[in-house]
């Protein structure tokens, strides 16, 4: 028999909650999981544009959007996290678009996670990862990950701590060394491609910069701070600790991308050798092999992290969907540590099937999808501030509705820049803007297809 939010507060309750810190490392892995990813900014744009779109994206997209996940989650802290804020604030329709957005999203991008697990594990041995082996070692992490996600939040929560730490732990040397490296020897800031803004192409042998795309894949590996939201009611003190935990988190990514970068660079390692996995040849470079193997296990574990944390996120969803008739009873079921575990497999399977799926320009597609739903959590924010005065907000961001309006003008700005940055790529035979917009598009015909089961459900 399903248990209802009562059961899943029992089942959560005695000391079963996320505290501050796992709630930090998995808001960390769900949004970062590393400077893994940023390779393709320095190859695309050079160090020292690279190193201001690492500083400035974080005070325009990431600040904005945890300031808005922390004033929502720690007034609206309920299971299923942004769907609960959009459909309170605009209604049923939209709710459900907002799910919709955020889980046909979580297709393209949880994709991207076990790939990254592969690619790294090939960089040790590449006749493990040979033919069918890779997609028999991509399953394996999603098995992995949902056993872990059986034992709830708080089990995903404290293993992402112990994940953090391993994970960061060979870039402490890789930036240590590179430093060192840097500032005792020539290269300096000539390393980096001189001093002026132009300067990040000019002495780092770019053949040519691709601006636009430093900006998207930037903002991908800033994205992702809403997530953390949807598991509420497993959080020990949400009110408390969600505006915390976003805030820290913000910092603590910035600081993790902008050291080993700017180590690199300062090394004089030619930004132009940057591409997907190239921090293994950095490592080698400024330390030796043994610090490469590190780093290539860390890139596993950023891929698996990731998987992890995200599993716990995204799976929220359904069973909040199901709690409003949304979608079948059966989704609401949930085991003795409170992990909806019918949605938790269905999940497992829809992304387990996507990963046979040769996308293209993946980031492109879940940008999009990405950020209209963040959009209409933005728009949340400004609704609620009208219809409900009076909401308690124990953290709130300042400026009353002008201020709640200013916060989407940063990240909605950005993301009108990836659309147009993302207008001539294409996705199996389509324009990817055209692909994502069918694939949104279908969101109200699922709704209509959902209104009916739940008309089944109440019937019966």
């Amino acid at each position: 028999m399903a248990v209802g939010r009562v059961g899943l507060r029992r089942a959560v309750a005695g000391g079963g909650k996320m505290r501050l810190l796992p709630l930090i490392a998995a808001t960390y892995f769900m949004v970062s999981g590393g400077p893994y990813g940023l390779e393709d900014v320095i190859g695309m744009a050079g160090y020292v544009r690279a190193l201001l779109l690492l500083l400035v994206i974080p005070v325009v997209w990431s600040l904005p959007t945890s300031l808005m996940v922390g004033e929502l989650a720690a007034a609206i802290p309920e299971e299923g996290g942004y769907y609960r804020w959009v459909r309170r604030a605009m209604g049923e329709f939209w709710g459900f678009q907002e799910a919709w957005l955020s889980l046909a999203a979580s297709v393209f991008d949880m994709a991207i996670y076990p790939t990254i697990f592969v690619l790294y594990m090939g960089r040790m041995e590449p006749a493990w990862t040979a033919g069918y082996r890779g997609t028999a070692w991509a399953l394996g992490v999603v098995v992995v990950c949902m056993a872990w996600n059986l034992l709830g939040a708080r089990a995903v929560g404290e293993g992402s701590v112990g994940l953090f730490c391993v994970l960061l732990s060979p870039f402490v040397v890789l930036t240590a060394v590179g430093l060192w490296k840097g500032l005792m020897g020539a290269h300096g800031l000539a390393g980096m491609g001189g001093s002026g803004m132009g300067g990040g192409l000019v002495g780092t042998g770019l053949p040519r910069a691709d601006w636009a795309g430093a900006v998207s894949v930037t903002l991908w590996n800033y994205m992702g701070w809403d997530n953390a939201s949807t598991v509420a009611q497993e959080v020990e003190e949400p009110q408390r600790n969600y505006p915390r935990a976003m805030l820290l988190a913000t910092g603590l990514v910035a600081l993790t991308y902008v050291l080993p970068l700017a180590a690199v660079g300062l090394a004089g390692i030619p930004a132009a050798r940057f591409s997907t996995g190239a921090w293994v040849d950095a490592a080698r470079e400024l330390a030796g092999p043994w610090l490469a193997v590190c780093v290539v296990l860390g890139g596993m574990i950023n891929g698996g992290g990731m998987f992890n944390a995200l599993m716990m996120s995204y799976t929220r969803v359904p069973y909040a969907l199901a709690e409003e008739g949304m979608l079948p009873e059966v989704m609401e079921r949930k085991n003795r540590w409170g992990v909806p575990w019918v949605s938790l497999a269905v999940c497992s399977v829809g992304w387990a099937l996507a990963l046979r799926l040769s996308f293209e320009r993946l980031i492109s597609i879940d940008l999009v999808l990405y950020g209209a739903a963040l959009m209409l959590e933005f728009v949340a924010l400004v609704v609620l501030r009208v219809k409900e005065p009076e909401l308690a907000r124990p953290f709130k961001v300042p400026g009353g509705v002008l201020g709640a309006v200013g916060m989407g003008v940063g990240p909605g700005g950005l993301i009108a820049f990836a659309l147009w940055a993302a207008r001539g790529e294409r996705v199996a035979g389509l324009p990817a803007l055209e692909f994502a917009g069918i694939v949104a598009a279908a969101g109200p015909v699922v709704y209509l297809a959902a209104r009916m089961v739940r008309r089944g459900r109440f019937a019966s």
